[in-house]
């Protein structure tokens, strides 16, 4: 009887793992903990483990070129999704799709023309919009900074939605923008990145806005270094915002004088926490806001619908009325950003999911 019993569990537990659904992820260039896009997608599908039982695995490409084998082995194994993240891999998705019109397959950030692919793009304008708002609230120089990852259309709609807040809260700010280069090899530049910044401090910009994947931890890099910018014949203050927000005594032995501090802005997974400088909270921290694209929640939204048999291939879009975008407040800038900034810009949230505001992409 106990040889019956355990066969009978081995033999359900064996049913209940072929059941299980299997999801296959290849990456964008940056790298799977880029602590931005592709980590998103990442965190989508490990929440999707752990709440939905599925079982996942992905591949993270050491060139570009090697995606597709990626996609094509998930689907060789059968797997029930595979997921391809960002707009270069949609030449890869998009023909394995193809050739396996059985099997259902996801595409972050572009749009596929494959039938079984589901294709999850996002209103990065919108949220882009609302932390340029942030941007123009706060920059004592009346100059911020956008730094771009690939000179793309999809890039050009960060830039275009964080233009117009900045200049909604501030119509008297100017927006310097410049992009890390015009190949996928952009996304994992942070030296450059970090020469941009540099760039930018010495036209004045305060507050730097990086779009531009894993290169972006070259700004967030270059604002820990130098943490505030200099009063000059050139750059001149108009507001001093963060007079009263306690500071480090590193701050305050680098930043003496007629000084401003400088802020970044994340992008994609909340990278606020990136702007503790000292390891303490309750000092100034240097990030501002991240602009949120909520990877994970689209990736989890198609994994669900997919475990639970209503997966549609097509567009599926993710906006501020979706939750797809939105902005970071935690306890690492609650200090800099005030109540009633936050009432100011949550009305400017509605306004746009309700078309009274009308944000611009490109």
């Amino acid at each position: 009887m106990k040889k019956v019993l355990t066969l009978a569990l081995a033999l359900t537990t064996t049913l209940a793992a072929a059941q299980s659904l299997r999801v296959g992820m290849a990456y964008d260039a940056g790298g799977k903990f880029d602590k931005s896009f592709n980590q998103s997608a990442y965190e989508g599908a490990v929440r999707a483990t752990k709440n939905l039982g599925v079982q996942f695995k992905d591949f993270e490409p050491s060139d570009p070129s090697q995606v597709i084998q990626g996609i094509r082995s998930f689907a060789g194994e059968g797997f029930d999704l595979t997921i391809g993240v960002g707009f270069a891999n949609n030449a890869s998705i998009s023909q394995v799709a193809k050739e396996n019109p059985d099997l259902a397959f996801g595409l972050i950030d572009d749009v596929s023309k494959e039938k079984n692919v589901a294709s999850l793009v996002f209103q990065e304008h919108e949220g882009s919009y609302l932390v340029g708002y942030l941007a123009g609230l706060n920059s004592s120089t009346n100059t911020v900074g956008f730094v771009g990852g690939m000179d793309i259309p999809l890039i050009h709609k960060f830039e275009a939605g964080y233009t117009a807040g900045v200049k909604a809260a501030n119509p008297k700010a100017k927006v310097i923008a410049q992009y890390v280069g015009t190949t996928p090899d952009a996304w994992n530049n942070p030296g450059k990145a970090k020469e941009i910044a540099a760039s930018m401090r010495a036209k004045g910009a305060d507050i730097i806005f990086a779009a531009a994947g894993a290169s972006g931890n070259g700004v967030i890099d270059y604002i820990k270094q130098t943490q505030c910018i200099k009063g000059s014949n050139t750059v001149k203050f108009y507001t001093n915002n963060f007079a009263k927000v306690a500071k480090s005594a590193a701050y305050q032995k680098a930043c003496a004088g007629n000084t401003r501090p400088m802020f970044f802005i994340g992008v994609d997974s909340n990278q606020n926490y990136l702007g503790d400088f000292d390891k303490n909270p309750k000092t100034m921290n240097h990030g501002l806001t991240s602009m949120l694209k909520r990877v994970d929640n689209a990736v989890y939204a198609l994994i669900n619908d997919v475990k639970s048999g209503k997966f549609k291939g097509g567009e599926r879009r993710f906006g501020l009325k979706e939750n797809g975008v939105g902005y970071a407040m935690d306890t690492y800038n609650s200090a800099l950003i005030s109540n009633a900034q936050v009432q100011r810009l949550e009305a400017v949230k509605a306004k746009i999911i309700s078309g009274a505001i009308k944000v611009p992409s490109k």
